[in-house]
């Protein structure tokens, strides 16, 4: 996923790229793909005039993304039924370049904007909690305990259409000026990922039961094997 010319033309102005617009991608392949390649993402909301930005689970089904948390939870409860701002983001490597000026980053990111809107169908709700499992966890879900209608009532499920937005992306080394490519200094690349630990089972699990599957657990660095 290397950064281009953009090619698909952004969905409103609010989502255009000014800066580095070379580096924009509005195709929904690729905003795709960094939803579904990263759980966590962070919430925008104004408050009383006061912005708030928290982190939660995200997932996405098809032209929605959905958030979730408690029912009394404050930016829930003031995103019902207006204009949000959610990011995704990824950081793929770190860019050391020959001059403080040209350090960068690689990454891969996506902004949303819209006007999120709570579910308040039981059976709809239900359904979405079920998706961001299984999401996460492929299988378990039928596996679980069910959920009561007491946790379903505590439980908040948005949803926010996936008609504006955009990704941005870099991949690739460091750019530096021509005169400073013989300053004797490492310039290059240092790749980041997230990676997976074995997983521990609690005191309470039966023994020889096998851990779950996983879904979106890692985010691979574009170009990695």
């Amino acid at each position: 996923m290397s950064p281009s010319v953009e090619t698909t033309p952004p969905p409103s102005d609010r989502v255009r790229l000014r800066r580095k617009p070379g580096r924009g991608h509005h195709d929904r392949a690729t905003i795709d793909a960094i939803l579904d390649a990263a759980p966590l993402c962070h919430v925008g909301v104004v408050v009383d005039g006061q912005p708030y930005v928290t982190p939660t689970f995200h997932w996405r089904e098809g032209d929605h993304l959905y958030i979730h948390g408690a029912s009394k939870n404050r930016t829930l409860s003031v995103a019902d039924g207006t204009e949000v701002c959610v990011t995704v983001s990824i950081l793929d490597g770190l860019v050391l370049a020959r001059s403080a000026m040209h350090h960068s980053a690689n990454f891969r990111s996506v902004m949303i904007l819209g006007r999120a809107h709570r579910i308040e169908d039981p059976d709809t709700k239900r359904a979405r909690l079920k998706g961001f499992i299984e999401s996460l966890y492929p299988g378990r879900w039928d596996a679980l305990r069910p959920m009561t209608d007491t946790e379903l009532k505590a439980t908040a499920v948005l949803s926010l259409a996936l008609d504006e937005a955009s990704a941005k992306v870099r991949d690739g080394g460091p750019m530096d000026d021509e005169a400073d490519l013989s300053w004797p200094v490492w310039s290059g690349v240092i790749p980041l990922r997230t990676a997976l630990g074995a997983a521990v089972a609690d005191a309470h699990t039966p023994a020889g039961t096998p851990p779950p599957a996983l879904g979106m657990a890692v985010a691979p660095i574009p170009g990695s094997d």
